[in-house]
């Protein structure tokens, strides 16, 4: 299949599968230690506890994406 074919589909999609098939893309490309996955497990628990502890607190998802998109514009 032509890949401005599948381009043009998947540009498409909504905001959400996009970012779905993106990560489905990446990781197809990348093998990932199973030491990352661990260390990647071990930073979302200490980031949870912290949340939860008070010391970071939580910015909503519409808003966070907003200030990536700003953050990262062409």
């Amino acid at each position: 299949m032509d890949a401005a074919i599948i381009e043009k589909q998947a540009l498409q999609l909504s905001d959400p599968e996009r970012a779905l098939l993106a990560d489905r893309l990446l990781l197809s490309l990348t093998q990932t230690s199973d030491e990352l996955t661990e260390a990647w497990v071990r930073e979302a628990d200490e980031r949870m506890e912290a949340f939860r502890e008070g010391k970071i607190a939580a910015v909503d998802g519409p808003k966070a994406i907003r200030n990536l998109k700003a953050r990262f514009a062409r």
